[in-house]
């Protein structure tokens, strides 16, 4: 079974300039579906999101494939 908590935070860490700052919470999970909320320090929100959000795109798309394996939907909110 995928850490899907773990596999976001592995990402985040590689894309920030403060790796310590990232945090990631599971606020919500079901039977068949899981919230993850990621917190990055300020200085870093814009590299997380990138250009008209194509990053932040991007790692949604990764933990949905990554998710896929567990049968499970996943949803990020990026603080």
């Amino acid at each position: 079974m995928t850490d899907l908590k773990g596999t976001l935070a592995n990402i985040a860490r590689a894309i920030v300039d403060s790796p310590e700052d990232v945090v990631v919470t599971v606020t919500e999970e079901s039977e068949n579906s899981i919230s993850l909320k990621l917190s990055v320090a300020a200085p870093d929100m814009g590299k997380v999101i990138g250009k008209h959000g194509k990053i932040a795109k991007a790692i949604r798309q990764l933990m949905k494939a990554a998710a896929n394996g567990t049968g499970k939907k996943v949803t990020i909110d990026i603080e």
